[in-house]
């Protein structure tokens, strides 16, 4: 069951001022991927960069941060082209979400997700076909 990661879950995996998220991302990531059920999108790659650059306690340098982009993009990565684009634009707006939220799902479901990873958006809820699990809920237990 191929699973598509948001962006924050790749962030957390070298955010160690939430020691917790931290480590539930990274059994998810290597569960995942040992199984090849890893998903991601041009979209997360590009917004890794930037959260990983700018916006984390400790940033990671540019030059860090492009090897592991590097590193991502060994994983299947949904190219975004106009018709997804479209596509989330009505998607937004039939379920009031935010651009770059509707994005990511239409992304999993371009790819062929059967979940989107992600604490975003309700867990639980399917939208377009895809399910959207909270991985961290557990950790918040």
């Amino acid at each position: 069951m191929t699973s598509f990661f948001d962006t924050n879950l790749l962030v957390y995996l070298f955010d160690s001022s939430s020691p917790e998220k931290q480590r539930r991302a990274r059994e998810v990531l290597a569960e995942r991927a040992r199984r090849d059920e890893v998903l991601l999108s041009a979209q997360v790659l590009e917004e890794f960069y930037v959260t990983v650059t700018r916006k984390l306690a400790s940033p990671l340098s540019g030059e860090q941060a492009e090897r592991l982009v590097r590193d991502f993009s060994a994983f299947p990565v949904v190219e975004m082209d106009a018709d997804l684009v479209i596509a989330a634009v009505v998607l937004a707006r039939r379920y009031k979400l935010s651009l770059w939220d509707a994005l990511i799902v239409v992304a999993a479901k371009a790819g062929g997700a059967a979940e989107l990873l992600t604490e975003d958006l309700q867990h639980g809820q399917t939208l377009e076909g895809v399910r959207v699990v909270n991985p961290f809920l557990r950790a918040a237990a």
